[in-house]
C-alpha cells in the first residue's frame, strides 16, 4: 500500500479511535459522577480497590496476547503472508481462552483470601467472585480487538465498545435505582455484575464481526510453521513483565488507604481520600489522554509494518510528528486544567476539594501524556520488553515510596509519588526512543552515501523462516 494511502488510513482510524475514546470517557465520567453520589466517596474507594485486583486478574487473563495478536498479524500482513495471519489468530484465541479460564478459576477460588488478607475488607469478596466470570470473555475479546487494530478496521471494535459500555451502565443504573439504600458490598457487586454482562455481550458481538471479516484473509494452507513460536516469543516476555508490573501496582493501591490510616485518618476517611483522588480526580486529569491512547494503538501496526519493510525514514517521521503534537497538546491541556480547576471540581462533583487536587496534579499532564505515546512507539518497534521493564522499575519504586512516605506525609506524600513516578518513567522511555531515532538518522545518512544499513534484510529473513 502506498505511504500516503497508509498515512490517510492511519489518520482515519486514529480519528475513529479518538472519537470513540473521548465519547466513552465522557460517558464513563458522567457515570462515575452519578455513582459517587449514589454510593459516596467511601464506596468509590472500595470499588477502586476491587478494580485494582481486577487489573491484576485481567493482566493474567490476557497474558500479553492482545499486543501479540496485533504485532504478529501486522508482521504477517507486512510480509504479505496473509494466510499465516489467519493461522496466527487461531493460536492467539486458544492462548487467550486457556489464560482467561485459568485467571477466572484462581480469582473465584482465591476471593476470600484476597478480600480478607490482601485488601483487608471482606465486603469485596462477592464482587471478586462475580468479576471472575468475565475474565475468559475479556481475554478473547482482547485478541479480536487486537486483530481489528492490526488490519486497521477499528470501526468494528469501536462500535462494540460503545455497545458494551451502554449495556454495563444501563444495567447498573437500573439496578441501583430500583434497589435503594443497598450496603456498600451489594452496591459494588451490582456495578461489577453490570461489567460482567457488558463483557459477555461484547465478546458475542465482536466474534460475529470477526467471523464475517476473516473471509477477507485467505485460509491457512498448512505452511504456518513458526507462528506458535513467534506468538510465545512476543506474548510470554510481555506477560511476565506485565504480571510483575500489575502486581506491584495492585500492591501499591492496597497500601495507599493503609498509609492514610497510619497517617491518622479513619478507615472511612482513608477510603474517601483514596476514592476522591483515584476515582474522581484522575478520570478528569486523564480524560483528554484518550487521544493518545488511540494514537498509541494505531502506531503499533504502523511502526511494525515500517519495521518489517525496513522503512527507517518513515519510523523517524512518525516519531517526530507524534512527539511534537503530543507535547503541544498536553501543554495546552495543562494550562486549561490549572485555570479551570475550581470550576471543574464544583461543576462535575460539587467539590472544591476535587478542584484543588485537579490543580495540584495538572502540572504532570505533559509528562503523563507524552509518556503514553512514547510507550506506544516503543511497543510498535518491538521494544515492549524494555518498556515493561521501565514500568516494573517505576512500580517497584512507587510501592517503596508509598510504604515509606504515606504514613509520614499522607495525601501530600502520595501526590509527590505521582510526580516522581511519571518523571522517572518518562525519562527512561524517551531516552530509549531518542536513541532509536538517532540510529534511524544514522542509517539514512549511510543510505544517502551509498552504504545500505546492515539491518535491513532481517525482515525478509524472518518472513522466510516464520
Amino acid at each position: 500500500m502506498p505511504v500516503m494511502s497508509r498515512t490517510r488510513k492511519m489518520l482515519i482510524n486514529t480519528a475513529l479511535l479518538t472519537v470513540t475514546s473521548l465519547v466513552m470517557r465522557a460517558v464513563a465520567m458522567l457515570f462515575q459522577v452519578w455513582l459517587s453520589r449514589r454510593i459516596g466517596t467511601a464506596g468509590i474507594g472500595l470499588f477502586q480497590l476491587i478494580m485494582s485486583v481486577s487489573s491484576l486478574a485481567a493482566t493474567v487473563a490476557i497474558s500479553g496476547i492482545r499486543f501479540a495478536a496485533t504485532r504478529l498479524i501486522s508482521m504477517q500482513l507486512g510480509f504479505g503472508a496473509f494466510h499465516r495471519a489467519r493461522a496466527a489468530m487461531k493460536r492467539c484465541l486458544l492462548y487467550a481462552l486457556v489464560c482467561g479460564c485459568f485467571a477466572a478459576a484462581v480469582l473465584y477460588l482465591g476471593a476470600p483470601t484476597i478480600g480478607y488478607r490482601w485488601i483487608g475488607d471482606a465486603r469485596t469478596i462477592l464482587s471478586l467472585r462475580l468479576l471472575s466470570l468475565s475474565l475468559p470473555f475479556f481475554a478473547l475479546t482482547a485478541v479480536i480487538a487486537g486483530y481489528f487494530t492490526a488490519v486497521t478496521r477499528v470501526i468494528k471494535s469501536a462500535a462494540v465498545q460503545f455497545a458494551e459500555q451502554g449495556i454495563r451502565i444501563a444495567f447498573v443504573v437500573a439496578a441501583l435505582t430500583r434497589a435503594q439504600n443497598l450496603p456498600l458490598e451489594r452496591s459494588c457487586a451490582v456495578v461489577i455484575a453490570g461489567g460482567v454482562c457488558g463483557e459477555i455481550a461484547a465478546f458475542i458481538m465482536l466474534y460475529v464481526l470477526y467471523v464475517s471479516d476473516r473471509r477477507k484473509i485467505p485460509p491457512a494452507r498448512g505452511d504456518a510453521d513458526g507462528i506458535t513460536r513467534e506468538m510465545f516469543h512476543i506474548a510470554v516476555p510481555l506477560a511476565l513483565s506485565a504480571y510483575a508490573r500489575t502486581a506491584l501496582t495492585t500492591l501499591q493501591n492496597m497500601l495507599i488507604p493503609r498509609g492514610f490510616r497510619k497517617f491518622g485518618a479513619s478507615s472511612e476517611k482513608a477510603l474517601s481520600d483514596y476514592g476522591l483522588i483515584t476515582g474522581m480526580v484522575f478520570p478528569i486529569i486523564t480524560f483528554p489522554q484518550s487521544l493518545f491512547h488511540a494514537l498509541s494503538e494505531m502506531l503499533v501496526p504502523e511502526l511494525t509494518d515500517a519495521e518489517a519493510r525496513g522503512d527507517r525514514s518513515r519510523i523517524g517521521l512518525l516519531m517526530k510528528r507524534t512527539l511534537t503534537g503530543s507535547l503541544l497538546f498536553s501543554v495546552a491541556v495543562m494550562t486549561l486544567m490549572i485555570a479551570l480547576s475550581e470550576i471543574l471540581g464544583n461543576a462535575i462533583y460539587h467539590s472544591g476539594e476535587a478542584g484543588r487536587y485537579i490543580r495540584r496534579l495538572a502540572w504532570v499532564v505533559p509528562i503523563m501524556y507524552t509518556d503514553s505515546v512514547t510507550d506506544g512507539m516503543l511497543r510498535g518497534l518491538g521494544l515492549q520488553v524494555y518498556s515493561m521493564g521501565v514500568n516494573i522499575a517505576d512500580a517497584l519504586l512507587s510501592v517503596i515510596l508509598v510504604w515509606i512516605m504515606l504514613p509520614r506525609f499522607g495525601v501530600d506524600g502520595y501526590i509527590f509519588i505521582v510526580y516522581f513516578s511519571e518523571i522517572f518513567n518518562f525519562v527512561l522511555s524517551i531516552g530509549k526512543l531518542l536513541s532509536v531515532t538517532a540510529g534511524a538518522a544514522r542509517s539514512r545518512v549511510k543510505l544517502i552515501r551509498g552504504k545500505p544499513p546492515k539491518a535491513q534484510p532481517k525482515a525478509a529473513n524472518r518472513a522466510d523462516s516464520g
